[in-house]
């Protein structure tokens, strides 16, 4: 197999260049080619391709804004490869990584893979908390890779594979962002694809990312899961209710302890200390610890927030979604 990195990238050079950097410190000789696509960026990357020109195999296309999902379709379109690998531009890539993923394509070959996210020691306070929170089994359920036990995994593009058949027979990506993700996988399972976690694949997420926009952007999640659901209700889940019910209930709880009823705001309390206790095994520190929390609780009430609006719009207003939420549509 041949691999090519796909990157999209937008107004982040030095993202780029920690990127490109790794890739540099890979152990194994498989052959690989890195394919960055610029999608319209002000603050372009050129000068960060140049400096690794010499010791990697480099296309780099500068393309009008289109959003993340017709830019890696845009890149698997140009790249060489019989295999993409698909990554955000803050990922950093451990130096064993495509020795992980080729053994475990030839052990079980499938035409997507997903891989988890991890933090580096490196990484700052809130990196390493929302980090936590967004790979926790007691937060995500181990969707984000952290468990296998899921009965079809869907992988997500900051770490994501895709062979070339697959790219070719379902088109890539969508115009949905977020959700692109779910969205290919399932088709992919409607044309007999199969996918799969190799959970030794990880790549170090940095997330440059504060409070508000962590918010943002899990509330957008939820936004897009009800849209998802409408789309292929045979995949829908009570599980992705959970946010939602979590939020709803914990309102109840506190309207509940002015009559002097503390059970249900008690097993809060309960989920919390559980959440704060894991992630200070985690990640040894007290800090990080209640980051967490504070992590979990935007993570509920964005997402929460999101999916109950989507849902009352979408679901039972049986809106269209690109009117309903025009923010989560590209315009290719």
């Amino acid at each position: 197999m041949y691999f090519s990195f796909i990157v999209p990238v937008y107004n982040r050079p030095d993202e780029v260049d920690e990127l490109l950097e790794s890739l540099t410190k890979f152990t194994s000789n498989i052959p690989f080619e890195v394919v960055i696509i610029e999608d319209g960026s002000t603050i372009p990357c050129h000068s960060i391709i140049e400096k690794y020109s010499n010791i990697l195999t480099i296309s780099y296309f500068f393309k009008p804004n289109s959003g993340p999902g017709d830019s890696r379709n845009f890149g698997m379109q140009n790249a060489k490869g019989d295999y993409f690998i698909i990554l955000d531009s803050d990922c950093i890539i451990p130096s064993d990584y495509l020795t992980h993923v080729q053994k475990s394509l030839e052990l079980e070959y499938v035409h997507c893979f997903g891989g988890p996210d991890a933090a580096l020691d490196s990484f700052s306070d809130i990196q390493k908390a929302i980090n936590f929170t967004m790979t926790s089994f007691l937060t995500t359920g181990g969707i984000r890779g952290g468990s296998e036990k899921v009965d079809k995994f869907q992988p997500r593009s900051f770490n994501m594979g895709l062979s070339k058949k697959a790219f070719e027979a379902s088109n890539g990506f969508g115009n949905i962002h977020p959700g692109e993700d779910p969205d290919l996988s399932i088709r992919l399972w409607n044309l007999g694809f199969k996918t799969k976690l190799i959970k030794n694949a990880f790549v170090y997420h940095k997330r440059r990312i504060s409070w508000e926009k962590f918010q943002i952007q899990v509330n957008k999640f939820g936004k897009a899961r009800p849209i998802l659901n409408s789309w292929y209700p045979e995949y829908a889940k009570i599980t992705f209710w959970f946010p939602s019910l979590f939020l709803i209930g914990f309102l109840f709880s506190v309207l509940l302890t002015f009559f002097a009823i503390y059970i249900f705001i008690a097993l809060y309390i309960f989920y919390f200390s559980l959440l704060f206790m894991s992630s200070l095994l985690t990640n040894k520190s007290l800090k990080i610890a209640l980051y967490s929390i504070w992590a979990a609780v935007i993570q509920f009430y964005g997402y929460g927030k999101g999916f109950l609006l989507s849902f009352y719009k979408v679901v039972l207003l049986k809106k269209q979604p690109q009117v309903a939420f025009p923010e989560l549509f590209f315009k290719k």
